[in-house]
């Protein structure tokens, strides 16, 4: 019987994918992560989850990783004044790293996740690739952007024809406790707030400075500029008659630059620490979708390579049209078709 590793985090999502490959003939052994002390409910349920479905249960403290990764990245990205995304990040270099180094050490060929996507090969591109997920509403392609082929080709996703909808039906109707689990919400290990988890870490690092426009002109106090994100409106308590918007964020002047909505409207976004499964210059003739955040639902445009003398080629997107969704630190994830082919963090 071939061993298949199940990513099990104790949602429904992950629960159900045990049970497909289960019922589809693997032996399924779920690994759960520790990834912080408040990971320790999500074990309980997972536990139950593997004991109903009468499959090996293991769980793998990450917890060190973690620290030293995601939330080191995700302190240092506010603390820059970019927007950084945990998510993908972990994804890549914490949750599937684990799954596949421990699928080697037990002789398991795959591993599994509950993401809703599904890989499919592209004879024109000539590459394994994800594709997006039948229920498009519930596509998770964007997360996993980060992986190469290699790692992908070792991948099953059984919820790719799925919607949401059924997959808790399927949950009811075996009896799964996680059945009408919601859906995990904001950020794992900040369950409280990004804001308040911020203030616990960065304490007497967070000091108040100035909102200014783009005179110089000093249009009110923020609580920290770790504490806000660009393109933000909302929770700026400036008391002006006009909204303002954040358009830079200043580490070095502890300053934020505010002004009007359309000066977020950018045509060109360079991407940095890029990741391409597709070579770059097959792409660079051919019309791609950008998604610069995990909520977008994509602008059309191109890839474009500029050269530097002494150095490594700078990569740029080119939108069809202007847009005012790019918060540097954030991750422009870009698509052909259907076909997930790379991206980069936006710079």
């Amino acid at each position: 019987m071939e061993k298949v590793i199940v990513g099990l985090s104790g949602g429904v999502d992950s629960s159900v994918t045990s049970y497909i490959l289960k019922e589809e003939g693997y032996e399924v052994i779920a690994v759960t992560l520790q990834v912080d002390k408040k990971s320790l409910g999500e074990i309980a349920e997972a536990k139950k989850v593997a004991d109903s479905l009468n499959i090996k249960h293991v769980v793998l403290d990450v917890s060190e990783d973690f620290e030293k990764i995601v939330i080191k990245d995700f302190l240092d990205g506010y603390s820059s004044g970019t927007t950084p995304s945990p998510c993908v990040v972990c994804d890549e270099r914490i949750k599937i790293k684990t799954l596949i180094d421990y699928a080697d050490s037990v002789g398991a060929k795959y591993i599994a996740t509950g993401h809703y996507c599904n890989l499919e090969y592209s004879p024109e591109m000539d590459k394994y690739l994800l594709k997006n997920a039948a229920d498009i509403r519930k596509d998770q392609t964007y997360m996993l952007y980060r992986l190469d082929e290699d790692t992908l080709k070792r991948m099953k996703f059984p919820l790719y024809n799925f919607t949401k909808a059924e997959v808790r039906e399927m949950a009811k109707k075996i009896g799964l406790v996680t059945h009408n689990k919601k859906d995990s919400q904001g950020i794992c290990f900040a369950p409280e707030g990004y804001k308040e988890y911020l203030q616990e870490k960065l304490k007497d690092k967070i000091e108040k400075g100035n909102f200014v426009d783009e005179d110089g002109n000093i249009m009110g106090t923020h609580d920290g500029y770790q504490l806000y994100t660009i393109g933000q409106r909302r929770g700026l308590n400036l008391k002006k008659p006009r909204p303002y918007f954040i358009l830079d964020i200043r580490p070095s002047k502890n300053e934020i630059l505010l002004g009007d909505y359309d000066k977020l409207f950018i045509k060109d976004v360079e991407l940095i620490d890029y990741k391409f499964v597709v070579e770059i210059d097959k792409l660079l003739e051919v019309e791609l979708m950008a998604r610069p955040r995990f909520s977008s639902h994509g602008f059309m445009g191109r890839l474009k390579k500029v050269s530097e003398p002494h150095g490594e080629d700078r990569i740029y997107f080119e939108y069809q049209e202007k847009n005012p969704q790019n918060a540097k630190g954030q991750h422009m994830v870009l698509y052909y078709g259907k076909y997930l082919i790379g991206g980069g963090v936006i710079g």
